[in-house]
């Protein structure tokens, strides 16, 4: 099982890549940051005074997302997972049983908090989707809109502020690990992806994307 990290800013692609690979692919499990996030009293509190409060890594369940990921890792047949209600700021877990684990190809853990976890980047393979800043906003305008109850005036509030606090912490994991960089938009920056992925897995993929 090999393990692939994609981040990005809001809005780069991340999920939409993850589904990619998903398709592409004989088995993979997805992880996502966005569904570990905290739903307890004191981030509800912290994030009445502060509207950034989602964009740090303070607001996720770091042990619960390690445990989840370790258990995948050692192929454990019955794992916790997550899920995060944003209309409703309610986090639930269930108990979910995978079948065949020990044939699973890859694990994908995606989320702007995808590089800032206590893995071994060393080891996984690490990819960052770019995209140009108005896109991305008009994208998470969108999404917010629809899948997480948000205002026009909340979605505007947070997005720069969310923008600035992920390239802040975005340098040293560039310069530290082994990097592919795409834009997710660009059907030759898949294609490419998608042959390196097979070389470094030694796996065959479903077809052409």
């Amino acid at each position: 099982m090999k393990t692939i990290v994609i981040t990005g800013p809001s809005g780069s692609g991340k999920s939409f890549l993850s589904k990619i690979i998903n398709k592409v692919f004989s088995n993979t499990i997805v992880i996502s940051t966005d569904s570990y996030y905290r739903d307890d009293l004191i981030i509800k509190l912290l994030s009445i005074f502060n509207v950034d409060i989602y964009d740090r890594l303070i607001s996720i369940k770091n042990k619960e997302i390690i445990k989840t990921i370790d258990s995948i890792i050692n192929n454990e047949e019955y794992i916790y997972l997550y899920n995060y209600d944003f209309k409703n700021k309610i986090s639930k877990r269930s108990q979910t049983y995978i079948k065949n684990i020990k044939k699973i190809d890859f694990l994908i853990i995606e989320g702007i908090f995808a590089h800032r976890l206590k893995l071994n980047y060393n080891k996984t393979i690490n990819i960052i989707c770019k995209e140009k800043k108005n896109i991305c906003y008009k994208r998470r305008l969108k999404r917010d809109l629809f899948e997480r109850g948000r205002s026009n005036k909340e979605v505007i509030k947070r997005f720069s502020k969310s923008w600035n606090l992920y390239f802040s912490n975005y340098g040293k994991y560039k310069k530290k690990y082994k990097i592919y960089t795409l834009n997710p938009t660009d059907r030759a920056s898949y294609q490419n992806l998608i042959s390196k992925l097979k070389k470094l897995s030694k796996i065959k993929a479903k077809g052409n994307i």
